[in-house]
């Protein structure tokens, strides 16, 4: 089920990212470039602890959506996917997140 969303958002973001900048929101964000897109992430992620120290459950998951949303438009614009990420994800399913973070060095 959730993989299904992704696959079709993955499918739209990509459809949109070449399209004219007044057709839709993503083209228009993909037009101002990487600047503006992760300028929107930095304001969703701000968004997100706001609604957290607010503790409103039903903000929290719509702020977190915008998040999430953002970062699938900064994938998509970066030529990767959310299925890249659910990979990465897999990888380190029954890994200590001491071990990983160490691995990394």
């Amino acid at each position: 089920m959730s993989d299904d969303i992704l696959k079709r958002l993955t499918e739209t973001l990509e459809a949109r990212k070449g399209a004219e900048p007044d057709s839709s929101y993503v083209a228009k964000l993909n037009a101002k470039g990487l600047d503006a897109i992760l300028k929107k992430i930095g304001e969703e992620a701000t968004e997100t602890v706001m609604a957290a120290k607010d503790d409103r459950n039903e903000k929290i998951i719509y702020e977190v959506a915008d998040l999430w949303f953002h970062t699938l438009v900064l994938l998509s614009y970066k030529g990767l996917t959310a299925q890249d990420v659910l990979d990465e994800l897999s990888r380190r399913e029954g890994v200590s997140g001491i071990e990983e973070k160490a691995s990394r060095k």
